[in-house]
């Protein structure tokens, strides 16, 4: 297990969330998610890190695997600006992340707190599986205490319809 993942994995053990984790080879897209035949493949998260036309506002968009998200759709119900993803050096400059690890975890390494969290009400009363900040390990627990944990970091975070 890696630095990242292991503080993670004191963070909900501290908090005493019950979770399940499964390791395995470095996975860059949903599709090698669900090749690498993981437990619960119906809770598996996908991950959309976008920003707005003036890259003032940035926001985690995370939705079930099977889902496709409009940003148009999306932005016009949410009242928001024109949305376009945001790039790798943000990504790696805000949530200390790479490409093809992006997670709602990476939120508690935004140190300035200006990522805004929408997980999908599919989520809700439901285990979410996502990385811990690493691509070679998967961590399922319940999306109540995700929220949870995001909110008490001091992020902005609700469940939306997605």
């Amino acid at each position: 297990m890696t630095e990242q993942a292991q503080i993670i994995l004191d963070l909900i053990n501290a908090r005493g969330i019950s979770y399940e984790i499964a390791e395995h080879q470095a996975v860059y897209t949903i599709e090698e998610m669900l090749a690498a035949n993981l437990p619960h493949p119906e809770c598996i998260a996908k991950n959309l890190f976008v920003r707005d036309d003036k890259k003032k506002n940035y926001y985690l968009l995370v939705v079930r695997e099977e889902k496709r998200v409009e940003l148009k759709v999306f932005r016009k119900r949410m009242g928001l600006r024109p949305l376009t993803f945001a790039s790798e050096e943000d990504l790696g400059r805000i949530l200390k992340l790479s490409r093809g690890s992006v997670t709602p975890f990476g939120i508690l390494n935004d140190e300035e707190r200006i990522v805004k969290v929408f997980i999908d009400a599919d989520f809700q009363n439901s285990l979410m599986g996502i990385h811990p900040n690493v691509n070679t390990a998967t961590v399922w627990l319940p999306a109540e205490e995700l929220m949870k944990l995001l909110k008490e970091h001091g992020n902005e975070a609700e469940f939306v319809e997605i």
